[in-house]
């Protein structure tokens, strides 16, 4: 299910004082089954960029086209728009409000009219999907961790059947084992589901090892939009803009000053060993 973006624009407040340019003139296209990093710090309008992919934003100008059909020209549109473009927010407790986890996950599916059999057999393969068994369906979401809640909130959107997955910040708050759980498991879905999916994170080092195509937003407009190893060797502007590329991209540089023949571009931790066997079994340094 494809996505175009043409000349959007948002503006908060618009026609107030307090009015603020969160978008400008962002043109974009998004791809049946990419995985895609959008990168940016607080404020760059990353977060306002996706809620507009589900129809949570209303542009203040330009068109949001999904399967070729203008999102906003007609309700029906949007209204079927929530199941195919999940997101999941920044604060997984947003999300999270029934009496049971179980519950919670069939919301979405008895939404879309689903029976209360098939509704728990979706909420069912969501949860087992994500990690979750049988022994949280009858808990309190408030009482999951904070890594169950985000594979939770998770499950409630899978057991929709969207079609693109969105993630605003899905490693808030967690430490690294955690985040690096949330990752794979994203990671897995968008191999065993062949979904879109689209991470959204200020973190250059959260996305390198997973996207194939990053979206940097600065000051509400596209900076790069290109392979991750294409976006790392803009170093520098990474930097200006309060962002920082992968640490291996460091450690590659650093080499390649001394002198080694390696590519800085080296994003991960398997690229950057095999440019630094190759360099050393060719005794490539520049003299």
């Amino acid at each position: 299910m494809g996505i175009r973006i043409e000349h959007l624009s948002y503006i908060y407040n618009e026609g107030t004082t307090f009015s603020k340019t969160a978008l400008s003139d962002i043109n974009l296209t998004i791809a049946d089954g990419e995985f895609i990093g959008v990168i940016g710090h607080t404020g760059s309008g990353k977060s306002t960029l996706v809620q507009h992919l589900n129809g949570l934003n209303i542009p203040t100008s330009g068109k949001i086209y999904v399967d070729g059909k203008d999102i906003h020209k007609e309700k029906e549109s949007l209204r079927s728009l929530k199941s195919k473009v999940g997101l999941v927010f920044q604060y997984p407790e947003h999300q999270l409000f029934e009496s049971d986890v179980l519950k919670d996950v069939m919301f979405g599916p008895r939404n879309q009219g689903l029976s209360d059999s098939e509704a728990m057999m979706r909420a069912r393969e969501a949860l087992r999907l994500v990690g979750l068994d049988e022994s949280v369906e009858k808990k309190s979401p408030f009482d999951l961790s904070g890594g169950q809640k985000r594979r939770a909130a998770i499950a409630g959107i899978l057991a929709m059947e969207p079609s693109v997955l969105v993630l605003d910040e899905p490693t808030a708050g967690l430490d690294p084992k955690g985040r690096d759980e949330i990752l794979d498991l994203t990671a897995e879905l968008h191999e065993k589901k062949g979904i879109s999916v689209i991470l959204v994170s200020h973190s250059m080092e959260d996305v390198a090892n997973y996207v194939s195509r990053i979206i940097v937003m600065d000051e509400g407009k596209i900076l790069y939009d290109d392979t991750p190893e294409k976006v790392f060797v803009h170093v520098k502007e990474l930097e200006a803009v309060g962002l920082a590329a992968p640490e291996m991209v460091y450690v590659m540089k650093a080499l390649r000053e001394e002198g080694f023949d390696v590519d800085y571009s080296a994003d991960t931790v398997d690229l950057a060993r095999r440019e630094i066997l190759g360099a050393l079994a060719g005794k490539n340094r520049k003299c």
